[in-house]
């Protein structure tokens, strides 16, 4: 199994088990008439307009110390909805040398460009080889082999790439990280 998809997996298993125990604790300790109780200031609210911290806050009474990212994206490809969470003590205890190849990867403003537009539905080698990007097609393959050999994207037939739909979101978050 890949490894990210355990990570996923192992992620999605201790929130149900969180989320289980939450649910005990309130069958065990009935709380007032929810009609009758108002919401602390900063408290979770189903509006994010009401609540601009909404996941945040949601985030902290579910799993304290976790570190998420998640998405529900429409693409070409359609529907995605994924999340991925770490302990911070888990993240800060990894050797983040290994974290350096999948990040050079994406380090090239051209191989940026190639996921973006492979994302957005341009598929196959030749209309890629259309982009301007591109003085020749030994180029094109360079920056594509990097790209999948990070993981970033794959080759289900030859010919033709896509952004993998565990990674789809991650991207996301990386570029809206570095548009902070």
């Amino acid at each position: 199994m890949e490894r990210d998809a355990l990570h996923a997996i192992e992620s999605r298993v201790d929130a149900l088990e969180r989320e289980l125990e939450r649910l005990r604790t309130q069958v065990e300790e009935p709380s007032a008439d929810a009609s009758t109780v108002t919401p602390e200031p900063g408290a979770a609210t189903s509006d994010p307009a009401a609540d601009p911290l909404w996941f945040v806050n949601e985030l902290g009474r579910r799993a304290p110390g976790a570190v998420m990212m998640a998405g529900a994206v429409e693409v070409p490809a359609g529907p995605i909805r994924w999340q991925y969470g770490l302990y911070a003590e888990e993240l800060l205890g990894k050797d983040w040398g290994e974290l350096a190849r999948p990040l050079e990867a994406l380090g090239h403003p051209v191989r940026l460009e190639l996921v973006r537009v492979i994302l957005t539905g341009t598929q196959t080698t030749a209309e890629l080889l259309e982009l301007e990007q591109f003085a020749s097609s030994g180029q094109l393959y360079h920056h594509l082999r990097q790209l999948v050999g990070a993981g970033w994207l794959s080759s289900p037939r030859r010919g033709f790439y896509e952004v993998p739909g565990a990674r789809i979101v991650p991207l996301l978050v990386l570029t809206m990280i570095a548009s902070s």
